[in-house]
This record gives C-alpha cells, sequence and structure tokens, in this order.
C-alpha cells in the first residue's frame, strides 16, 4: 500500500483550504479503531472529512461515512464530539517546513482565535491525532504512546503536546542551482533513487520513482553513468515538482504502482485529490479487510466441517454395529437352548445355528454362568436396538448441518479474491449470517438493519434474458422466495451445493434450448462442481421450490423438476471472453 508522503499531503492541504476554510462542524463519527469522520458545513456544501491514523493507510480526504454501519462505543470520537461539535474550522496549517503535521484549528467564530487544536501526524506507523486546547495540553489522542512504547516522545492525556523529532539533512530549494543539487546527490556513488532519497528530506520512493522514469531514466541507474544531458532532464523534473509545491498546483491520478499527484508517466487523471485518496485507500483497505475475513471464515469452516465429519463418522460406526443387535439375541437364544453344554470357566462355545446348521462359536464371561452370559447377549441387544433408534435422527441432523455449512463454504469458495465493494458486502453477508446461526461470536454490536442488500451476479443470455446468481445464502433466499415471479425458471446442482439461479422470463417468454444450456453451465460453474466436466443440475418452477421449517439460510427442497447437463469449463471460457 502506498503511504500519503508530504507531496501528497501539501495536495490534500492545498485544496481543503481552498474549499473547506471556513467551515462548521456537524458531527463527529469514528468509523473503526483508526478512522474518524467529521461532517463539515460550508454555505455550499457539506461532506465528511475522513482523517485516518491506519499504520498502512494514514490520510486525510474528503470522503465517504455510514453511520448506519457500526455504533460508534469509541472514547476518543466522544471527547471530539463533545469538544468540537457546532464550532468552526478555521484554519489548517502545516506545523513545520516538510514534515507531515498539520494543525486544524478551531474557534467558536470564523474572525475568534482558536479554542482548540486537532493535530494530524501523517507518519506512516507512528501517525495519530491529538486535540489540545489553546493552551497546548493535550486534551485526548488517538493512540496513547507512553515510556514503556517509546523512549523518544510520549503522547499521554494530561501532558503538553510535543513535536515530533525533528528532520535530519537537507531540505529541497527551488533556488538551489543545477549544479550544486547535481554536487550533492552524485558525492557518493549509487543509484539515482538511492541518492536522492539520501540526499534531501521530504521525498519518497514513490515520487523519485515516478519522477525519475518521467525523465526517462532508470531508478537503478548509477549516477557516475549519467550524460549532462540525463542531469539536465531530472533536474527539470526536479524543479517541476518543487514549482508544484510552491503553486499548489497538482494533476492526480492513477498509475500502474498506484497513484501520483504529479500527474508523470502514464496515469488515469482523477478531479482532485480527495477523491484520488479515497478511492486508492477505499480500495486498499477493503482489499486487506477482505483477505483477513476470508481468512477467518474459512478457518472457521474447516474446524466446523472437520468436527461434524468426525461426528457423523462416529454415528456411522455405532449404526453399524447396531445391524449386529439381532445376532446377540441369535447368540442368547443358542446359549438358553443348550445351557447343558455350557462348562465352568469356559470362554468360548461353539452351537449350530437353527437355520443353517452352522457352527456359530459364542464368545462367553469365564466368571459368569451360562444363563449370565445369555442375559448379558439379550442386554446388548436390546442397548443396541435402543441406540439405532436414537443414532438415525442425531445422524441426520449432523448431515443436514453438514450440508448447510458446505454450502457456505461453496459461497466462500467464490469469492476467492477481492475486485469491487460488492465482493466485500457479499463476505460480510456471510459472516452476519454466520454470527445469527450462532457459529460465530460478536464481539462489538453492530447495527446493520439500514444497510442497502448486496447485489447477485447478473448475466445474459444468448437470448437477452436476465439471469441471476446468488452469492451467498442472503441473496439465494432472496432470489428464490422474494424476488422469483411464476413465470420464472429456477436452477441449482441437483445434490451439489451451490449458488440458486434465477432465469428471469416475461410473461408469455419462452427459454430456448440455448437460454437453458446457458443457465446450466452458469450454474454448474457457481456450485462444488466447477472441476467437473459434467455436473447434474435440475431446473424447476419457482412455485415448486419450498423452504422447510426451520431450515437453514439457503436451504430449500424442490419437486416437478427436470435435469439438465451443467459444462463448467463452458461457462469459465464465456465469463474469461467477458471480463
Amino acid at each position: 500500500m502506498q503511504p500519503v508522503d508530504f507531496t501528497t499531503l501539501a495536495a490534500a492541504h492545498a485544496e481543503l483550504c481552498q474549499n473547506w476554510i471556513p467551515a462548521r462542524i456537524q458531527q463527529v463519527y469514528q468509523q473503526n479503531r483508526h478512522t474518524i469522520a467529521i461532517a463539515l458545513r460550508t454555505l455550499k456544501k457539506k461532506d465528511w472529512l475522513i482523517i485516518s491514523w491506519h499504520p498502512q493507510g494514514a490520510r486525510i480526504c474528503i470522503g465517504n461515512c455510514d453511520t448506519r454501519i457500526a455504533r460508534d462505543t469509541f472514547t476518543f470520537s466522544t471527547v471530539l464530539r463533545h469538544q468540537l461539535k457546532g464550532y468552526a474550522l478555521i484554519a489548517i496549517k502545516a506545523m513545520a517546513p516538510w514534515e507531515r503535521v498539520l494543525d486544524f484549528q478551531f474557534a467558536q467564530r470564523p474572525e475568534e482565535p482558536p479554542c482548540w487544536h486537532l493535530i494530524v501526524e501523517i507518519i506512516g506507523k507512528y501517525s495519530n491525532v491529538i486535540l489540545t486546547d489553546a493552551n497546548n495540553q493535550i486534551i485526548t489522542v488517538a493512540h496513547q504512546v507512553t515510556e514503556a512504547k517509546s523512549s523518544l516522545r510520549t503522547v499521554e492525556t494530561g501532558q503538553s503536546y510535543q513535536f515530533p523529532p525533528p528532520l535530519t539533512g537537507s531540505f529541497p530549494k527551488l533556488t538551489e542551482s543545477r549544479q550544486s543539487w547535481q554536487e550533492r546527490v552524485s558525492l557518493i556513488p549509487g543509484t539515482i533513487k538511492r541518492q536522492l532519497l539520501q540526499s534531501y528530506c521530504g521525498l519518497s520512493p514513490a515520487l523519485v520513482q515516478s519522477m525519475v522514469l518521467a525523465a526517462g531514466l532508470n531508478p537503478n541507474q548509477s549516477t557516475h553513468s549519467l550524460a549532462p544531458s540525463d542531469w539536465q532532464k531530472l533536474f527539470e523534473r526536479w524543479q517541476e515538482w518543487l514549482q508544484a509545491l510552491k503553486s499548489s498546483s497538482f494533476h492526480p491520478g492513477f498509475n500502474e504502482n498506484g497513484y501520483s499527484v504529479m500527474g508523470w508517466g502514464n496515469t488515469k487523471p482523477v478531479e482532485n485529490v480527495q477523491t484520488l485518496l479515497e478511492r486508492y485507500y477505499t480500495e486498499q483497505l477493503n482489499q486487506e479487510v477482505f483477505q483477513q475475513l476470508h481468512h477467518q471464515l474459512k478457518q472457521r469452516l474447516n474446524r466446523l466441517l472437520a468436527k461434524l465429519s468426525q461426528k457423523a463418522d462416529t454415528f456411522s460406526q455405532r449404526l453399524k454395529q447396531s445391524h449386529n443387535a439381532q445376532e446377540y439375541r441369535t447368540h442368547a437364544d443358542l446359549l438358553m437352548s443348550h445351557l447343558h453344554r455350557w462348562e465352568p470357566g469356559m470362554t468360548s462355545i461353539t452351537l449350530s445355528d437353527y437355520i443353517t446348521g452352522k457352527p456359530v462359536i459364542i464368545a462367553l464371561n469365564p466368571s459368569q454362568n451360562g444363563v449370565q452370559n445369555a442375559q448379558r447377549l439379550y442386554k446388548l441387544h436390546q442397548k443396541l436396538k435402543r441406540a439405532r433408534t436414537a443414532l438415525l435422527p442425531l445422524l441426520q441432523e449432523v448431515e443436514e448441518e453438514k450440508a448447510y455449512l458446505e454450502q457456505v463454504q461453496e459461497s466462500l469458495n467464490q469469492l476467492e479474491s477481492y475486485q469491487q465493494p460488492t465482493d466485500l458486502q457479499a463476505l460480510e453477508e456471510i459472516r452476519e449470517e454466520l454470527i445469527q446461526q450462532q457459529y460465530l461470536k460478536v464481539k462489538e454490536k453492530r447495527s446493520l438493519g439500514n444497510r442497502e442488500e448486496s447485489v447477485p451476479y447478473c448475466y445474459v443470455t444468448p437470448s437477452g434474458f436476465p439471469l441471476w446468481i446468488g452469492r451467498n445464502n442472503s441473496q439465494n433466499d432472496r432470489l428464490t422466495f422474494r424476488t422469483a415471479k411464476d413465470y420464472d425458471l429456477w436452477f441449482h446442482t441437483q445434490e451439489i451445493p451451490g449458488s440458486h439461479v434465477l432465469l428471469r422470463l416475461e410473461p408469455g417468454a419462452v427459454a430456448g434450448e440455448t437460454d437453458l444450456q446457458f443457465a446450466a453451465d452458469l450454474t454448474a460453474y457457481y456450485s462444488g462442481g466447477r472441476q467437473s466436466e459434467q455436473v447434474p443440475v435440475v431446473y424447476t418452477r419457482p412455485k415448486y421450490v419450498y423452504k422447510p421449517k426451520g431450515a437453514k439460510p439457503g436451504m430449500a427442497i424442490y419437486k416437478r423438476e427436470r435435469i439438465l447437463w451443467g459444462r463448467p469449463q463452458q461457462a469459465l471460457d464465456y465469463l474469461s471472453k467477458n471480463k
């Protein structure tokens, strides 16, 4: 993840000062343990100021904030809300040259001196947000830094705010001559990128990389190998960068390595720096959350299914033993009929079977007489007979629970990687489902009632009919029992976990064979049989699909079905061509 460097922070700072000074504070909301959102309102507009001290994604930008996702119970935001709500943001000032520290100043009215200072330090993993009063006293801090964590500088409530340790090294100057600049950079042999970073403060690897590439040079090229013309090109880019900082003239855009506010190279421009930062870090942090959540759910499902498989095997073995119940009864009858052949101390006795006449060996307990051994066999017969009656419903319950979790696991397998925000939303719905079904414990209360529902996959058949495919059990239930109409067609793999698929048809419309085969192919692909050459797929009218009473999400039974053979490889070829 590309960190916010001094240049990016300067670009964001310039835009905020131009568009949001002064602004009234309407609300403060903490989205998570690393991000707060401050609602700003001017005479013309209102929006959210996002301030994050995330170790990899610390930033300041105007962005989106959904206050319905989670309940704000953080102490830091509570203090900010109490102190700043209703105040005016009157200034945003850099606290020192080339430092990534900004001072957000608040007063009751724009023309009055500031009463509160919200100091934002965007310095990588040491990023922090600190609220101080007019006397520089710390009121609250996002991340307390005690002596145990840092012997260099502490940041704690109640003490005076201390500025971070100053930068050491030379600062870039627009007035510096090319000769002086070149001598400093080439003083010690090394690559261009390394020497620029070590010679001056305020630079970042991403900025230097794009600067050198914009000059048509290789960042790993040695400074001793540069021709005078190469030095001239690189110095021009250097001056261009310093001039942009002086005039606050930036050209934000995305590139293959991340983003740039200088517009060098092959960049895809965006309207402003705020949009750039909001899109990039939302995307990157969503991807990080997606990977962590996906791993957590995968591990949990694997453990649950392993336990259920072990339990099912145990029940099956005990049921297999119960099949021998009649054998114990037969042995007991034989022993009772031939008590005269029993002798003290016998460990076994061989008798002839009533029906076949074949010899039957019966194990005996030498400490018991013949009648006691027969009674022991009668008791074993009754015990196994009762066990079979009790085990059958237990095994059925385990198999049903296992089938449900395999269905959830298949939905998780379909969400292999993060591509768009709806992927994370679909994954979060799987988590919420497992929480509701008490397979996961929730550590904090979340309010998801007003959140928008995620959307299923949508494709178009050869005849132009929409084909909707559920991405999790929540979507499956919505498609099957809320969205489907009587004239639609419902698809699902036969006895294989997979998505519910709905072929949408207008009244009177008839799906052709190519449409049905297309739907069957995609149904097979979005199922546990996607690695097979052919997969049996059933389809029927939605009115013939039912949810059993008490059934878990995504589970359904059907009747009056027809069968097609789905071809997952055909669906994969179609999807790869239509990305």
